[in-house]
């Protein structure tokens, strides 16, 4: 069988009603497989104005909000139309993104037709419960997240730091890479604009640590306001500049006062706000591969983040910035004050990073997800 024959069913609990790293690499990959004459079905909550046009033929889940997070959708259990349709399309292969009611009976449904499962891994799901007090739902998280992954065929992860670590939490042994790109078009150095930065207040000799993403508790905003003030205690100059928008915004904006809030930004926006910052600090260690720290070094910025999943995979220590064990402020603020101190170390780091991220081609990167179809859709004789 060729990729040009296959029959996809895609599940998503968000394929394009908000704008995210897991959204953007799902609608990325089904461009790369229509464009290869793949037919690919997406099964996903819908709203009235999504944050961006679809990517492939999208059928509505019936799906209610999660309670404080109104942005995102949990899809219902597979039934009614959204079943019969699945039917009638009898894909070839069903891929899951997200283990919401949806992907359980649809992975049920597979295996009951004999068809291949492949789950690919966005986010730590496990590790949200503790920026909530809830810490105690973890253990049962994790039980949950590995019988969804152990009826897949196999599994595909952004990182190869991930994927270490769903082994050792015992979630598969059949899992592949499915890395990221970077749209050079958007995030390059090139894409900086000091009258921007002025207009924001930003001087032409400030050095701006920059935020990038949804303002949510689970990016690590309590330990980067941790951060910030350690180095106002410690009288290290340095400006904050926020790109992204989300429900911890108050919050956030009452720790860091003095901080510059850009707000939602995207496309050329998003990549002429990401340049126009110095450094960029990822304190989170729910990404499984980190989207934004790559779009950070394609821009040039030097990177200091937490040596967690996604990062370690991305972040030469030393040389494009540095990483940092998670969860003390006191050692992102070591790792930052050379960056706010020495011009020459900032740009040598940052323009590694460049270089680096030019490996990052997209059409290389989603061909392995084909590849890894065809393997499983042959292993079971297709």
């Amino acid at each position: 069988m060729q990729l040009n024959d296959l029959r996809i069913a895609l599940f998503s609990g968000n394929y394009n009603i908000t704008l995210d790293g897991a959204n953007k690499a799902l609608n990325r990959l089904v461009e790369y497989l229509t464009r290869h004459g793949a037919t690919v079905r997406v099964y996903s909550p819908t709203v009235p104005e999504p944050a961006f046009a679809p990517q492939g033929e999208l059928v509505s889940l019936p799906s209610f909000p999660i309670p404080g997070r109104g942005e995102y959708r949990v899809p219902l259990p597979l039934m009614g139309e959204a079943k019969a349709d699945l039917e009638r399309f009898d894909p070839h292969i069903l891929h899951v993104s997200s283990p919401d009611p949806a992907a359980h009976r649809a992975v049920a449904w597979a295996r009951e037709q004999g068809k291949p499962i492949l789950a690919s891994v966005h986010t730590r799901f496990e590790t949200y419960p503790r920026y909530y007090k809830l810490g105690f739902l973890e253990p049962p998280l994790m039980a949950i997240l590995q019988r969804f992954y152990g009826r897949c065929d196999a599994l595909v992860a952004p990182s190869p730091s991930m994927i270490d670590e769903l082994r050792e939490q015992g979630m598969h042994e059949d899992i592949s890479l499915w890395t990221r790109g970077v749209d050079r078009s958007v995030f390059d150095p090139s894409r900086r604009d000091r009258e921007w930065r002025r207009g924001l207040g930003l001087a032409d000799d400030d050095v701006a640590i920059a935020f990038l993403g949804r303002l949510v508790m689970e990016k690590g905003l309590d330990i980067f306001a941790e951060t910030m003030a350690q180095l106002q205690k410690r009288g290290v100059a340095h400006k904050v500049l926020v790109i992204g928008d989300g429900p911890a915004r108050k919050w956030f904006e009452d720790q860091l006062p003095q901080g510059i809030f850009a707000g939602f930004q995207t496309g050329p926006d998003l990549g002429r706000a990401l340049a126009s910052a110095d450094i960029f600090f990822n304190p989170s260690t729910t990404e499984t591969f980190g989207n934004v720290t790559l779009e950070a070094m394609a821009s040039g910025l030097p990177v200091v983040a937490a040596g967690a999943t996604g990062s370690s995979s991305l972040v030469a220590d030393g040389e494009t910035g540095r990483l940092v064990p998670p969860g003390s402020a006191c050692a992102y603020a070591d790792a930052l004050t050379p960056y706010l101190t020495d011009e020459a170390v900032r740009r040598a780091h940052g323009e590694a990073g460049e270089r680096r991220a030019r490996d990052y081609d997209w059409d290389a990167i989603n061909g392995a997800v084909a590849e890894t179809y065809l393997r499983l859709v042959t292993a079971r004789g297709g």
